[in-house]
């Protein structure tokens, strides 16, 4: 039966050969792709730059917030963000809590986390993070912050969440074979896909280097109860008219290539209407810019806020004539001033950051009335700092943003 089987083998062995050798024979590299090659789409290649603007595009994934260091801080006990332990006294239940920053550089935790029982972490917060008061529209602050209520601002710092329009211009560079954001300068939100800053600030920027980055306090920790929101540039409007040298007409806006979704700690600025006058109203510009000038003056880790007044233009006028700039300067009318007062001021790095002063009939609410641009010094006695005239430029936003279907909406009160 073996030996059957064997011969039956060996003919049907010999058939097969005498079949494929009347085939043509097969290419070894059909053969080899056959083998190597799955039935899937094939792969093309991405560019690394496109030029192709999205009509309507989908916003960023929220990142989440730092759950905290996680280090501990005793028996059976770690350090998590404030919001995310349910141990009786500390988790969040009424939206707010105090949270001193000045906080004894001996803590194990942080000054927004908390030594909790690992029994009571809590995976999400088990009430909504909200400000004291909420409202729709753009241009309002939350004086009192968002989820909780720093102490022992000394500094002038704002509240988490204060001023949600404020935004970080930042710019990625390599180093060391690292790509790191860097921090150019300051901008404010006007709408989801819009930011308003200073064209001295990007005047030299490749769009596809930067990023807008909304939403942000404290440049050194993810703690917060909310995050910052990050949109790349895909565009750059300079003003045609801006001037290097005086730099009349500084004002820029950014396009992004996402839009910002809304949040407590994101919002839009009011523009206001052409030749509105904020003369001698109590203003805000904020920025994370040095707190002095000259070389001691050293970079905000929490964003600041300074309250100024705004000065009329023909006062600016003559106190800067006092400085080095001599008799004969003329303030030019794309430009307003604020300030004036003794150690209040913004500095080097706060450039393209707003500058809001109130609505006369709604002191909740604020526009933007300015972008900083210029000064002689920082916070001198009787020498304004200069900032881009909203108003008079805004028929120049207008403008732009029409031609580019930008809905006023966002920024109109």
């Amino acid at each position: 039966m073996a030996y059957k089987l064997a011969v039956l083998t060996v003919c049907l062995l010999s058939l097969w050969i005498s079949t494929t050798q009347a085939q043509a024979t097969p290419n070894i590299d059909d053969l080899l792709n056959k083998i190597f090659t799955t039935e899937q789409t094939p792969f093309q290649p991405q560019p690394t730059k496109t030029t192709v603007l999205k009509p309507d595009p989908q916003p960023n994934p929220a990142p989440q917030p730092d759950p905290g260091s996680g280090k501990s801080c005793g028996v059976n006990k770690e350090c998590v963000a404030r919001f995310l332990c349910g141990e009786d006294g500390s988790v969040i239940r009424d939206g707010q809590t105090l949270i001193d920053i000045r906080f004894d550089g001996d803590d194990v935790c942080t000054y927004l986390e908390v030594c909790c029982n690992t029994g009571d972490k809590l995976t999400e917060p088990d009430v909504p993070i909200k400000p004291v008061e909420t409202h729709e529209g753009c241009g309002y602050r939350n004086p009192s912050g968002v989820g909780f209520r720093i102490t022992g601002d000394k500094e002038g710092e704002s509240q988490f969440g204060e001023f949600p329009w404020m935004v970080a211009i930042l710019r990625d560079e390599v180093i060391g074979g690292e790509t790191l954001n860097v921090y150019e300068c300051g901008g404010a939100v006007i709408a989801p896909t819009v930011v308003l800053t200073a064209t001295h600030c990007v005047l030299n920027a490749q769009p596809e280097l930067l990023i807008a980055r909304a939403g942000e306090w404290d440049t050194q920790t993810k703690q917060e109860v909310l995050p910052h929101q990050d949109a790349r540039v895909k565009e750059i409007i300079r003003h045609e008219n801006y001037n290097k040298g005086a730099l009349y007409n500084d004002v820029a806006l950014l396009i992004l290539a996402t839009p910002f979704t809304w949040e407590e700690n994101v919002r839009p600025i009011c523009l206001p209407e052409p030749g509105v006058n904020f003369d001698h109203s109590r203003c805000f510009a904020t920025g994370w810019g040095k707190d002095k000038f000259g070389k001691d003056g050293t970079y905000q880790l929490i964003l600041k806020k300074i309250d100024l007044p705004a000065v009329p233009h023909d006062t600016c006028q003559a106190e800067l004539r006092k400085t080095r700039l001599g008799k004969f300067f003329n303030l030019d009318k794309s430009f307003m001033c604020a300030g004036g007062e003794r150690g209040k001021d913004t500095c080097k790095g706060d450039g393209g950051s707003p500058l809001v002063c109130p609505d006369p009939n709604n002191s909740k609410r604020y526009y933007q009335a300015g972008i900083v641009a210029w000064g002689i010094g920082c916070g001198e006695e009787n020498v304004p700092g200069v900032y881009a005239n909203v108003p008079y430029l805004r028929n120049w936003i207008n403008e732009k943003l029409a031609a580019r279907g930008i809905d006023f909406r966002y920024f109109t009160a």
